[in-house]
């Protein structure tokens, strides 16, 4: 039975049965929907209410944070109207809309002025039915969310193995197209089997190689395979033999002269690329299909790439009659991006022929080691296997494929790839093997805790006992890990840990929720001894730690809740701790606060600015546009490099608003998160669209504040749009503000790290606007510093604006990173920094930011 009968079947058995009127909804993406339809009965019971009112809960619903049941105040004392609230892990939640009368509460005359067909009931049934659909909708929930994680799980090993099985097949098309460089017979022979390879690999309609006719106005197909679309046609008819390669997708916006193109040749998705000799396009290379879903992925782009590549290399071959110095060049060049380490070695001889520089890094060790030769010539393999091997000194799992092929010089060698699938084994370990302990410590795990305070509170509950949580939290943690490194975090965590379960009566109820939180439950009679536990707990903060050679003192915060008096479910039992160990922190920490309900909070007015930009952003963020500034390369003819994308609020109540005034507050929410995943997806599929038609080099620049940044799963929302997009990853470039990444610049440089692992470009923004620049700045993973237009406003004026341009320039030079430079408004400015050998501008001097179809019309 699915859960909207499950609900349905529960609202009528409640109305007809208690006399309890419900309905159910959920809550996606921030907007209230029903689970179910309403039947008769609730809908007049929801006008003898007033809808007002019932809209007014549903208001408060949607704002409420903490409180699990609101109490909507009626009129009249006999109605009763509440919301529940019923989360788990606050990734899934369900609301129920309760009203009843209640017999209890009426005189004689108000049953007589009730409307025909209301029920009545009584505050017991009430409360009982609360209780039920509390536990009820719950453990739905939890179930709901169990199965969503195996299903997201298998989903992500399906989908691991399916991309390896992928690459496999592509490398054998490639290296049976790479042989074609030894191979003896004409272009257009060799060029067709090249041809044939790509199509029957990918799964084409055709492919085509075209070249100019030689009376200059025509362009004919010299080979084909698969569909040919045309033998001769004009090349006023044909929209992109000019140098550039494009890639169209099925799903592409496209100018109307390649629309009509497509449409004549039955075509729904293309890539045409050039074919160079010399500088000078000669021929293309057209690989196209007539089906309608096709959307090319990074795979197909970059072995149809290579494909050209070969084709390029074999004209080139027969231009320069059969030069092996040639063949090889372009050979390493495919070998070189082709996205897996390769080897090639002479396996009679002992000789290594040649390694490709990912290889290098694969076996980084093996190499430091001087043990290469003897790890690669002690495994004797066939001319052709694959083999899943892990490698001790590497620590990596690899898979390897060994095939056996003719060299450019012409003897027969072994080609082996590696596949380094470390991340994928280990992820299958963590499914196969899901532990209860944390890795780092050995105390329980935050799984294992919320397990065992469930079956905790329900022993209270039957028992009528009662039960105590303790919330701590380490004073300042980040000072440690800042000044000592986080390997004397990690050791002082360890310590701390070891310390908690010598304090009897919780040695086997410790755990750490993550980073440097940890929780404690005290439960049966030594609840009663619990003051003397928190005491033996802040005993072990009274001495120091002996760190890197020196004494260290760590206090702690902690905040206490008793379960079942002060809440009964984990997730209400581990909030109410956490608000007390909040107030902890705000009372000065080192100190231990318990829970009580005076320091929960009270709810506040919403400013209007406020108010309308939650509702913006729970409309999918279609008021917020984005602008794009011009960024230009003048090291050279002053051309158009990209664009940074700027966000713009233009409200359907407020109209236009300042980004000063919408940018601070939506951070403050917390509502910067969906309006920055808007705009890096909008700006995105712009650069990508530029980069498809005909400026493959172009980038854009997305700003990430601070709230975005210390998201736990940024870098995976950032790989999710490019891949959802299709954006070439070097062309995104992520601006970070200097003040950032100075305030924690350990997690910082992680980050950054890990964004740049993607192929995503990092620039510094208002670099000059914080403090100690030059003492961090090389340790931080940049592309692209950015000086702060407030030393460009007095260039030229200024003694102190031009040594810091000039010192950040010389800087910039020495670690190789890029400099531009914002807030270029006049020609003095533009005259200064020109013979500074700047390599970017941006500024009014150009363009201001401007609305995408301006943009395109003069960029693009």
């Amino acid at each position: 039975m699915s859960d909207s009968k499950l609900f349905k079947k529960i609202q009528d058995y409640f109305c007809m049965v208690n006399g309890i009127y419900l309905s159910c909804l959920t809550k996606k993406d921030g907007v209230m929907t029903e689970v179910c339809q309403c039947n008769d009965k609730w809908k007049s019971m929801l006008t003898f209410i007033g809808e007002e009112k019932y809209e007014n809960l549903l208001l408060r619903l949607s704002d409420c944070r903490v409180e699990n049941l609101i109490d909507e105040p009626l009129d009249k004392d006999y109605i009763r109207l509440y919301g529940l609230i019923v989360r788990v892990d606050n990734t899934h939640d369900i609301y129920w809309i309760i009203a009843a009368v209640i017999d209890e509460q009426m005189s004689n005359d108000e049953r007589n002025l009730l409307p025909d067909g209301i029920i009545i009931t009584s505050e017991a049934r009430l409360n009982r039915t609360i209780e039920f659909l509390e536990t009820m909708t719950r453990q739905l929930l939890i179930t709901k969310r169990d199965e969503d994680a195996a299903n997201e799980a298998l989903s992500l090993i399906r989908k691991s193995d399916e991309e390896i099985k992928k690459q496999f097949h592509m490398l054998e098309a490639i290296n049976s197209v790479i042989k074609l460089l030894e191979m003896d017979g004409s272009f257009t022979d060799m060029a067709q089997k090249a041809l044939e390879s790509a199509v029957t690999t990918i799964k084409l309609t055709g492919a085509f190689i075209i070249r100019k006719n030689v009376d200059g106005m025509h362009l004919d197909v010299i080979v084909s395979y698969g569909r040919k679309p045309f033998d001769t046609i004009s090349i006023t008819e044909v929209p992109f033999f000019t140098g550039k390669p494009y890639i169209i997708s099925s799903d592409s916006v496209m100018p109307e002269k390649f629309r009509l193109f497509m449409e004549k040749q039955a075509m729904r998705a293309a890539i045409f690329q050039p074919v160079n000799i010399d500088n000078r396009t000669q021929m293309y290379v057209c690989f196209f299909d007539e089906k309608d879903d096709r959307s090319w992925e990074k795979y197909d782009v970059k072995f149809l790439n290579d494909t050209k590549r070969v084709i390029q290399s074999i004209l080139t071959k027969k231009i320069t009659t059969n030069s092996l110095a040639g063949s090889y060049a372009s050979l390493e060049a495919i070998l070189e991006n082709s996205g897996c380490g390769i080897y090639v070695a002479d396996m009679s001889k002992s000789e290594i022929l040649y390694m490709n520089n990912y290889c290098k890094q694969l076996l980084s060790n093996i190499i430091e080691q001087n043990k290469l030769e003897k790890y690669i010539f002690s495994h004797t393999a066939e001319s052709r296997s694959f083999t899943e091997v892990y490698v001790t000194e590497e620590d990596k799992w690899f898979d390897i494929h060994r095939t056996g092929i003719v060299w450019v010089d012409g003897r027969n060698v072994q080609l082996v790839t590696l596949y380094d699938i470390t991340q994928k084994k280990r992820y299958q370990q963590r499914i196969e093997n899901q532990a209860n302990n944390d890795f780092l410590t050995g105390l329980y795990n935050r799984m294992r805790c919320e397990q065992d305070l469930a079956k905790f509170i329900d022993d209270s509950v039957k028992n009528d006992t009662r039960g105590a949580m303790i919330y701590i939290d380490l004073d300042d943690f980040k000072h440690i890990n800042d000044g000592l490194g986080h390997q004397y975090g990690d050791v002082l965590l360890k310590a701390i840990s070891h310390s908690l379960t010598q304090v009897k009566e919780i040695e086997n109820h410790c755990y750490r929720m993550g980073g440097d939180e940890f929780i404690v439950i005290v439960t049966g009679s030594s609840v009663d001894r619990l003051e003397s536990i928190i005491n033996d707990i802040q005993q072990i903060f009274v001495r120091p730690w002996f760190l890197k050679g020196e004494d260290y003192y760590c206090t702690i915060s902690a905040g206490v809740a008793f379960f079942p008096t002060d809440a009964s479910t984990v997730e209400d039992v581990i909030r109410r701790a956490d608000i007390a160990l909040f107030n902890a922190k705000k009372e000065g920490k080192n100190r231990i606060e318990f829970y009580n309900e005076g320091i929960d909070g009270t709810s506040t007015k919403r400013l209007d600015l406020e108010k309308h930009m939650r509702k913006a952003t729970m409309n999918e963020c279609d008021e917020f546009t984005v602008y794009f500034q011009p960024i230009i390369n003048v090291k050279g003819e002053d051309v158009c490099a990209g664009a940074e994308a700027l966000v713009r609020w233009n409200s359907a109540t407020m109209g236009f608003i300042n980004p000063v005034d919408f940018i601070p507050l939506a951070e403050y929410l917390g509502l910067i998160n969906p309006i920055g995943e808007h705009v890096l997806r909008e700006a995105a599929k712009h650069c990508r669209y530029w980069n498809d038609m005909g400026h493959p080099d172009y980038k854009v620049n997305v700003n990430l504040s601070v709230v975005q940044l210390l998201q736990n799963d940024i870098v995976k929302k950032i790989k999710g749009i490019i891949d959802e997009v299709g954006i070439e990853p070097g062309n995104l470039c992520l601006e970070v503000t200097e003040s950032l990444a100075i305030n924690d610049m350990v997690r910082m440089k992680r980050i950054l790290s890990e964004i740049k692992a993607l192929g995503v470009k990092v620039a510094l923004d208002d670099f000059g606007t914080g403090y100690s620049s030059l003492n961090h700045i090389r340790e931080m993973p940049l592309d692209i510093i950015k000086i702060d237009k407030c030393f460009i406003e007095h260039l030229g004026e200024d003694d102190f604006s031009d040594a810091f341009v000039k010192m950040v320039t010389e800087l910039a030079n020495t670690i190789g990173v890029h400099v531009c430079v914002e807030g270029v408004e006049t020609d003095r400015q533009y005259a200064i920094i020109k013979k500074m050998g700047i390599d970017y501008i941006q500024g009014y001097f150009f363009d201001k930011p401007m609305c995408i179809e301006s943009f395109e019309e003069k960029y693009i």
